[in-house]
């Protein structure tokens, strides 16, 4: 009978010591989990550098969960090992004390004796053991201390220390699950090190981007023709900072007016730089004599078919010298008499453009060549139309059509159609209408191409 009482309080003191193991184990764990929440979520919603916020609430997880009655969290420059930032629990310290802490090096006491070996230092007693330094004055009594190292990598990043006011309060499980604790904060400090520099490095970028948008802005007709009896508006908006769409009206010899729109194929950076190599090679080209291709176009203004090789030219240009990166522009170009409504004009795989009157769409100006730059030696043909008083001519890019709205529906060519059939007593006023629909269209879904439009009238 005695063995079998002695057994089962051998099995019962087996079993309580397992229920404390897991015990210690489930609040190592939950430990981990809040640390790894706060010090995450703290990151997360300020990406930049280190959450103080974040850090402050972490380390009185940290206090709770092991009861501690001090604790601090030094941060440190790996370099120097002199501390960069001071978190103390609860702050009990002022604010004036904890500056005071900046710039300080840990060379001794316990958190010394960490910073040198970057491994745990558990004092169970502090009267018993020399790594502990009772400073001065100190304002409360230390019995037990728990000091664990914050590394990422070879670099110790900080050094969290615990105290409480009675011997042996700090355990060896405790000190591994602060140990896993503190993997997990070097983790974060180093994710909240990179966030600071990506976005310093974004913030340059933006710097860039935004010059470049202003020097592209440059490159579209800062003033616009003005006409007797004519009215010429566009319409820009273009989905990122820098766009590959562009529009220009200029004038040409003998009183002539060039008419661009045009789409640079891809986004970004580099439809841009091409926008800005099709804009100046139309413009050059266009205003020097050039020698004229065979066209099936019965020729009626020659200096407008002169102008018109402006196409060909920058199509040959483009596709015998940057033919490797396969960038390409559709590309309307029209020469306009203003004095007698003659428009001569090349469409290079470019959406067609309308002619309007007070009873719809008179003429659709469809492409005459293929896209812009593909390859050397292509065929362009030259058309001409009469634009009458009264008579709109509209230009836009496929940001308008393939627009979406924020069930991801296209705007649709159909739609423009509805819109540009109704009379409009403007180039301007039938501009805003499209532009009002489609914004109205798209409500808060994200502009994915560049939207440009280009309308002239003849009053």
């Amino acid at each position: 009978m005695g063995s079998t009482e002695e057994n089962l309080r051998e099995e019962l003191d087996l079993l309580r010591q397992e229920m404390a193991k897991v015990t210690e184990e489930l609040a190592a764990f939950r430990l981990a989990q809040k640390v790894l929440t706060e010090v995450t979520t703290g990151c997360s919603s300020r990406p930049g550098g280190i959450i103080k916020a974040a850090l402050q609430k972490t380390l009185d997880v940290c206090a709770d969960v092991t009861s501690t009655e001090k604790g601090s969290l030094f941060l440190l420059d790996p370099a120097s090992k002199k501390i960069v930032d001071a978190i103390l629990t609860r702050t009990e310290v002022t604010p004036e004390q904890r500056t005071k802490l900046i710039g300080s090096v840990l060379d001794k006491g316990l958190a010394g004796w960490v910073s040198r070996n970057l491994d745990i230092g558990l004092i169970k007693d502090t009267e018993d053991d020399d790594r502990w330094l009772t400073l001065p004055n100190q304002p409360y009594i230390v019995r037990s201390a728990l000091g664990v190292p914050i590394i990422n990598g070879q670099d110790l990043r900080g050094i969290i220390t615990l105290l409480h006011s009675e011997p042996n309060h700090f355990t060896p499980r405790m000190a591994e699950s602060m140990l896993a604790t503190a993997e997990q904060i070097g983790l974060v400090l180093e994710n909240a090190r990179l966030y600071g520099q990506l976005d310093t490095y974004s913030k340059a970028l933006d710097h860039e981007l935004e010059k470049g948008r202003q020097i592209q802005i440059d490159f579209l007709p800062y003033d616009i023709p003005k006409l007797d009896e004519w009215e010429i508006v566009a319409c820009f908006h273009p989905a990122k900072q820098v766009a590959g769409d562009f529009y220009d009206a200029f004038p040409l010899d003998n009183d002539q007016i060039g008419l661009v729109i045009a789409d640079v194929c891809d986004k970004g950076v580099g439809a841009a730089l091409f926008m800005a190599l099709f804009r100046s090679l139309i413009r050059i080209f266009s205003s020097q004599e050039n020698k004229l291709q065979e066209t099936t176009t019965s020729i009626i203004n020659l200096a407008h078919h002169k102008a018109l090789q402006a196409v060909r030219l920058t199509n040959d240009y483009v596709g015998q010298n940057h033919w490797q990166m396969s960038m390409f522009a559709t590309l309307f170009f029209g020469v306009l008499d203003p004095n007698t409504g003659l428009l001569s004009y090349v469409n290079g795989g470019h959406e067609p453009l309308f002619i309007i009157n007070q009873d719809g769409i008179k003429q659709m100006l469809n492409s005459t060549g293929p896209a812009v730059g593909m390859m050397p030696n292509m065929k362009f043909e030259i058309k001409e139309v009469q634009l009458e008083p009264g008579e709109i001519l509209i230009g836009y890019t496929d940001g308008v059509t393939e627009a979406k709205s924020p069930e991801g529906k296209l705007f649709t060519d159909k739609k423009l159609k509805e819109l540009v059939e109704k009379p409009a007593a403007s180039a301007s006023e039938l501009i805003e209408r499209i532009k009002n629909k489609l914004f109205d269209y798209m409500e808060d879904a994200a502009q994915f191409d560049d939207i440009t439009m280009l309308a002239v009238r003849r009053n």
